[in-house]
This record gives C-alpha cells, sequence and structure tokens, in this order.
C-alpha cells in the first residue's frame, strides 16, 4: 500500500506541475503571438519578441516549442485582431488597465466585464484612470551577450532615459524600495517650473529651447543626460553640490553610491567644458560633491 501510494502521490504532483506548466506555455504562446503581429517574426530585429523568448526559456519551455509557436504565430493571419484597452476599478477603487489582443471586440468585452464583477470591481469609462499611469518597460540584458561592464551599460542605460538600473542577483527589498522612490517622487512633481529661455555662467551660455551649449561662443555637443547635468550645475553654479543630490535631481532616482557613474559623467563635462578653455569650471570637493565656479578651489 504505502507503495502504491508513494507512485499515486508522485503521479499527482506530476499531474499538477504539468498543468501548472501548460497554463504558464499558453501564456507565453500568446505573448509570442502578440510580439510576433507587432514587429515580425524576426528574433534579432524585433525587440519585444526577443524579450518573450527569453521569459519563455527562463520558463524552462523547449527550444522547439518557441520555433513552433513564432512559425504558428507567423503564418496565422492576423488582419482581423485588434488591440484593445479597458479602464476600470478593482477592490477599494484600485485603478487598473487592461489593455488586450482579440478578434471579437464584444466578446473580449464581456469577459473583461465578467472578471472585474467576479473581483468586486467595474469597468469604467475610456480615461477613466489611464491620466495616473505612465508607459514604462523592462529591458533585460544577458551578461554573456554583451561586451560591457556594468558601469558602462549603466550609462548607456540613463542617457537613454531608464528611470533606473540594477545588477541581478539583487534583493526584492532594494527593488521595491526603488520602485517607492519613483512613485512618490512622480506624485511629489505636480508643479511644473518653466526654465528660462537662457542659462549663463560667466562666458557659458545654455539654450533651453535649443538645448545648446556655448562657451566664448564655440558650440560644445552634449548628450541628453550631460546637458541635464550641466544645466543643473549652472542653475546651482557656486554651490557645492553632492552626488546624491545630483542623482535625485538629474536622474530622478536612487542609486547605489558606491558606484562611480556619476563621477564618469562628471569627466566627460569636463573634458567637453573645461578641456580647451584657461580657465576652469567644473571642480570636486573631495568627499562632498561638486561645484560650479570659476574660482580656484
Amino acid at each position: 500500500m504505502s507503495g502504491h501510494s508513494k507512485f499515486a502521490n508522485i503521479a499527482h504532483k506530476k499531474a499538477a506541475n504539468d498543468a501548472a506548466k501548460g497554463k504558464i506555455f499558453t501564456r507565453l504562446g500568446k505573448e509570442i503571438m502578440v510580439a510576433v503581429k507587432e514587429g515580425g517574426p524576426d528574433v534579432n530585429n524585433n525587440s519585444k519578441l526577443r524579450q518573450v523568448v527569453t521569459k519563455c526559456k527562463a520558463a524552462n519551455m523547449p527550444n522547439d516549442t518557441i520555433e513552433r509557436a513564432i512559425k504558428k504565430a507567423a503564418s496565422t493571419d492576423m488582419s482581423n485582431f485588434e488591440s484593445v484597452t479597458y479602464e476600470g476599478y478593482g477592490p477599494n477603487g484600485t485603478a487598473i488597465i487592461v489593455e488586450a489582443l482579440t478578434d471579437n471586440r464584444n466578446r473580449a468585452a464581456s469577459n473583461i466585464r465578467n472578471a472585474f464583477t467576479k473581483g468586486g470591481g467595474n469597468v469604467g469609462t475610456p480615461g477613466c484612470v489611464s491620466f495616473m499611469f505612465d508607459n514604462k518597460g523592462q529591458i533585460i540584458v544577458a551578461k554573456e551577450d554583451c561586451d560591457k561592464d556594468a558601469d558602462d551599460l549603466m550609462m548607456i542605460a540613463l542617457d537613454a532615459g531608464a528611470d533606473d538600473y540594477m545588477v541581478k542577483p539583487f534583493d526584492f527589498r532594494e527593488l521595491n524600495a526603488r520602485i517607492k522612490v519613483l512613485l512618490k517622487r512622480k506624485a511629489e512633481a505636480t508643479v511644473s517650473v518653466v526654465a528660462p529661455e537662457k542659462l549663463t555662467y560667466k562666458d557659458l551660455q545654455i539654450d533651453t529651447n535649443r538645448r545648446e551649449v556655448m562657451r566664448q561662443g564655440s558650440l560644445i555637443r552634449l548628450s541628453p543626460k550631460e546637458y541635464n547635468l550641466l544645466t543643473y550645475m549652472v542653475q546651482n553654479a557656486e554651490r557645492v553640490i553632492s552626488r546624491i543630490e545630483i542623482a535625485e535631481k538629474v536622474w530622478n532616482t536612487h542609486f547605489d553610491t558606491g558606484t562611480n557613474f556619476i563621477d564618469v559623467y562628471i569627466n566627460y563635462l569636463r573634458k567637453k567644458i573645461d578641456k580647451d578653455f584657461e580657465t576652469k569650471l567644473i571642480h570636486t570637493k573631495p568627499g562632498i560633491g561638486f561645484i560650479l565656479t570659476d574660482e580656484k578651489p
């Protein structure tokens, strides 16, 4: 009896695991279909599909299953599929946005309305909660697929407009804390300050409309983050700015102070702003931060 019971338990657990895995594979298959519809079946030229394939591999989906799903999605006539978005409220008034791909708008609306009702919520009108959301994405770079180190990747990501950057493995408590910081800053950013058209410090001029920087009449080309950093330093000229303040005000996020990316960007600015000029403007205050001034420290 014990042997029979043992194998029965194994069979039961295997069936449960297979069922759970089947649900995951089905969901991932739908994501593959959406990605192929939006960007085609070529993984190398479709970043969304590449991300979905990465998720599939992380879920231990076999390669042949992934390939079959891509081929099926590529061969399926999806001209009658359309993207639909629904907004509504969940329990306790929680704002919810649902994005779906369907070939039957009425059926999708009915299913989503039933899901809201079953969960104690209700479907709202278009625009009722979307103003509270921003479209965000996650980009995962595998170490084996990149020849750059973590600091270089971080600077590329931040310069491209990323809100934050983390290296795996990481503590989920830290991830949660960073998300809360970003949400808090977004909630606090209710008043937009209109910057003046021209910012000037000594022989350095910034045209904020054209986002152009000149020194002694020479145009200086800066990357977006270099421009933002210099603008903040000019706005706070002759005042020492700490690395933490720069991270919060220029990058609008929280960073591990053990990294040196701010120092790297300061060096980039020095090469472009000070290198070819006799008077140096960007100075380091050891152990404190940086200052924009024409006076020698």
